[in-house]
Formats: C-alpha cells, structure tokens, sequence
C-alpha cells in the first residue's frame, strides 16, 4: 500500500565517531548524550517534527543497541504515527547477500524499498551527529521555488577552516557551480552541512548509476553531487544563518555543551516554538545540599549537589559529593563525584566515578586553549589519582557495563 508523502527524511545514524574514542565505545554517534538531558539524535529528529516532516527513516549500523532502545516508536518526537512515523532502518541481508552500508550514498540505496511506500516527490538526507535548530520546511521551499535537482543546506565557516569540509561555489542565483571535498587549498567559505534535499526521481536515477560503479566510494559528497554537477543538473545553494556544529571530536562536544551556558542566544534549547524533545527518565527534581555552590551551570533532575559547579553541564542522576569541585566540565548521567574530588576541564561518561581525592584535568593556562580530559563511561578515578589534561580513561567495570543506559 502506497502512502503518499510529499517529501520523507532519511537519517544517517550508522557512524562509529571513532574522532569521540571511548564515549562512542559502545553507542553509536547519535546517541551520544548531549545538554544534561539530551542525545544528539535529538536535535534532526526534533527539527524533523517541528519542520512538519513526518516519516523518518533512521540509518543505522555500528553499535545500534542504544538508539534503537531510545528511539523505540518515537512517542518523545511525536512521531509514533500510524501513516508514517521513525523507522529504525538496520542494514539487512536481500538477494545479493548481506551487505554493510558501504557509505551514506548506498545506505540510502539500500533502503529504496522503504522510500518507494510513501511516493515521495522529495527526500531530506540528514546527518545524525549535528547540533543545531533548523525549519527544514523553509529548505523545501526553496528547492521547489528554484526548480532544483538537488539542493544543498550550506553555512560559512572560517576560512581556516574550510579544508574540512566540503566547500561550494554558487553564481548570482544561488545555483553550485562548483563543488570540491574537503580542498587542500579551498576557494571558498561556504560549507556543506550534510543536508541535502533531492527530486526523489533524479536522486533514485543516480544512486543506481553510482552502485554500479565498482570504484565508487558511494558517499554524497564525493560521488553523488559532484556526478550530479558534471551532469549539468540543477543543484542549489540553500544558506544557513543560525547555531550549528559538528560534534564529531572531543573538542567540538565540549564546546557545544559550553555554547549552552555561554552563548544560550545562539543554540536556544528553551524556545517554546521550537521545541528539542528528548526521551527522559521520570526523575524528582535534583537535590541542592546546604554547602553547595552552582555558578553559570546547568543543572538536570534527579541528582544531587553537595558540592561545587562552575560553568559546568550536569546531566540527570548525577550525584557530586561534598567538598567535590566541577569547573568547565560535562559530568553525563548516573557519574559520581566523591568528596574533595576535583574536576577540570573534562567529559565525564555516563556512569563515571570519580573516586575521594582525585584530581581529573587542569584549569585553563592563560592565554591557551583549554585541554579536554575524558573519563570514559563506568570508568573508575582511583582514590587521590592524579589525572593529567588531555588523558582518556577507559577502565569499564565490567558489572556495571550498560547497567545505566537511558
């Protein structure tokens, strides 16, 4: 039964995040926590629903387990639809055999059949591991107004930058007369964001061609747009002007949870008309002892706050002992903070302990960067260790493996 749908999403979610190390060991990209209450699925997912986009296919592949869990129907998202909805799309063995999602291009290929149910005129390609609020509905417009082929979301960067991404040039119009991945010397500022909307039609055509392309490497942004362009097809220039990030490396997640407490104008996770939905635990509020101290920070339910938090995101379940110190950090879920524990400048993973005495990071030195540490999730801070900036530390205790996944 054909269910028409004027235009469906299909989220990418299969990533590894090998650039995240020990907080994508055992969860795949997306479902990383995010914003002391949220994953970063969240944030496509959400733009999805509020951009009026009701069928979602997620693409997943490494490490699924806690996405599938947490996405489940898609109630949080409003999308447990019986006419559409999120699917959990899962690479599965068809005729040919059983094949991995060889790159974003053939995992949307794969998936041709789900896409053929709803006859969609168009498609939404999305990334799963971008922060940021976007009405994609205004994107849709656009590409119909301009009678695109293709059209591609793009945000400047920094020019000293722009080498890592993939880099466009439009005429007058608006329309991508050239399109280079990630150009060693590049010619100009104008980013793609790893959005995409295409004319189902040409983007089906295109896909087939591209599969059976034995030197293909099957990817958007290598083979399919700049095939596309070569082809003399109509691809345009959608501009961005508001909060996004790719919170693909230790930095680039610490930064974004920081722009939440320094910079709430530009990521705007309170606005009424744009929601961020999310599924939470049923958690009471979070418990503030009578020697705490919590500056510039925020601060998720259920937990408990005996010590002191500065400029700090603290996730739900949390619980930092007397005398314990959080400056700059990321303490995620159910992580423990024992007294006169002291922690700069970190991550601390989902289940975490950081154990009397210990010291995780350094302060900022005047002048530098800070340098991120990372306690990796149900690892163990040994009593008074001393942990230095910049370390990764993976000590899961295997009978707490998994035990606090939400």
């Amino acid at each position: 039964m054909i269910q028409k749908k004027k235009c469906i999403a299909m989220l990418l979610a299969g990533g590894q995040g090998s650039r995240l190390k020990v907080l994508t060991k055992n969860v795949a990209k997306p479902a990383v926590p995010f914003g002391a209450k949220f994953r970063i699925i969240d944030f496509p997912l959400s733009n999805c629903i509020n951009s009026d986009i009701t069928v979602v296919g997620v693409l997943t592949q490494y490490q699924p387990l806690v996405l599938n869990r947490y996405i489940r129907t898609g109630l949080p998202w409003d999308l447990d639809r019986l006419y559409g909805g999120v699917y959990v799309l899962p690479p599965y063995q068809q005729n040919s055999g059983a094949d991995w999602y060889k790159g974003t291009a053939n995992a949307i290929y794969q998936n041709f059949a789900f896409i053929e149910q709803y006859d969609p005129e168009h498609v939404l390609i999305l990334s799963g591991d971008h922060i940021y609020t976007m009405d994609y509905s205004k994107m849709l417009e656009a590409h119909e107004t301009s009678g695109a082929d293709a059209t591609v979301a793009v945000i400047d960067v920094p020019m000293e930058e722009a080498s890592r991404f993939g880099i466009l040039a439009t005429d007058d119009e608006g329309r991508i007369t050239e399109f280079q991945e990630k150009p060693k010397v590049p010619k100009s500022n104008q980013a793609s964001m790893g959005i995409y909307i295409f004319k189902w039609s040409k983007l089906k055509e295109y896909l087939t061609r591209d599969e059976a392309d034995p030197t293909s490497s099957n990817d958007f942004g290598k083979n399919i747009i700049p095939t596309m362009l070569n082809d003399g097809q109509r691809l345009f220039a959608y501009s961005f002007h508001g909060y996004w990030k790719d919170v693909g490396t230790i930095d680039s997640l610490w930064e974004a949870n920081m722009d939440l407490i320094f910079h709430p104008d530009e990521l705007k996770i309170d606005n009424p008309d744009w929601k961020i939905y999310a599924r939470n635990p049923v958690c009471p509020p979070h418990y503030t002892g009578p020697n705490a101290s919590i500056v510039n920070s925020i601060v998720s339910e259920g937990g408990t706050v005996c010590g002191k938090v500065q400029d700090s995101v603290i996730f739900f379940k949390v619980d930092l002992k007397e005398n314990s110190e959080i400056y700059s950090s990321v303490v995620m879920q159910h992580a423990v903070v024992e007294p006169g524990a002291k922690v700069y400048n970190a991550i601390i993973g989902d289940g975490a302990v950081i154990k009397r005495g210990a010291v995780v990071g350094a302060p900022t030195e005047e002048g530098k960067a800070p340098v991120i540490t990372v306690v990796g999730p149900n690892s163990v801070v040994n009593e008074n260790e001393i942990v230095p900036a910049g370390e990764i530390i993976d000590r899961e205790d295997a009978e707490k493996e998994g035990a606090h996944n939400v």
